[in-house]
């Protein structure tokens, strides 16, 4: 089958596929033309069955489309925030946020070496689970069981240390005084 019948013959299933996921014409249409270039510049020569073959690329574009969509509808959303003006900005806020920022940091340095880099990469860095992992010469899995990890026992440590400030303020005690 060349590319001409190979189009010709399952567009409309690509295409309804991709307006089914995105709920939308245009992406659908532009979704459905990236599938076809792939397939195209593709070696077909393993494939049995091109139909699933088709849809399942249709389907991965579909989702990278609504991923891409959904991450640059956060940024957008957290890029306005961080950029309206504010309304007050007094010294007691300044040094709430100075205070959060040693906190977290202090947080940070306590995790173990390994994890840490991966965490500060991502979320410092703001790099993808593919790139931390050319980085650093690690599996992408690893990458993520660290960054799970990370996450995890940064939770814990902050509940941990919120706790314990909770506790020394029921007994009346000074945020100054430490909690062993």
């Amino acid at each position: 089958m060349n590319d001409r019948e190979l189009f010709e013959a399952y567009k409309e299933q690509v295409y309804r596929l991709c307006y089914y996921m995105l709920q939308n014409r245009g992406d659908a249409e532009d979704v459905c033309q990236e599938v076809f270039v792939k397939a195209i510049l593709a070696d077909k020569s393993q494939i049995r069955e091109l139909r699933p073959w088709l849809l399942r690329i249709a389907s991965n574009e579909c989702n990278s489309l609504l991923k891409r969509r959904k991450n640059g509808w956060a940024k957008e959303t957290l890029a306005y925030l961080l950029s309206r003006p504010r309304i007050s900005n007094s010294v007691e806020e300044n040094y709430d946020q100075r205070e959060s920022r040693t906190a977290f940091y202090e947080l940070l340095s306590r995790l173990p070496d390994k994890i840490r880099i991966v965490v500060i990469l991502r979320y410092v860095n703001e790099l993808t689970v593919p790139e931390i992992s050319k980085v650093i010469h690690i599996p992408e899995g690893t990458v993520k069981s660290r960054l799970n990890r990370g996450l995890g026992l940064l939770r814990k440590m902050a509940d941990s240390t919120g706790k314990q400030k909770e506790k020394g303020e029921s007994l009346g005690w000074s945020s100054s005084v430490k909690m062993k």
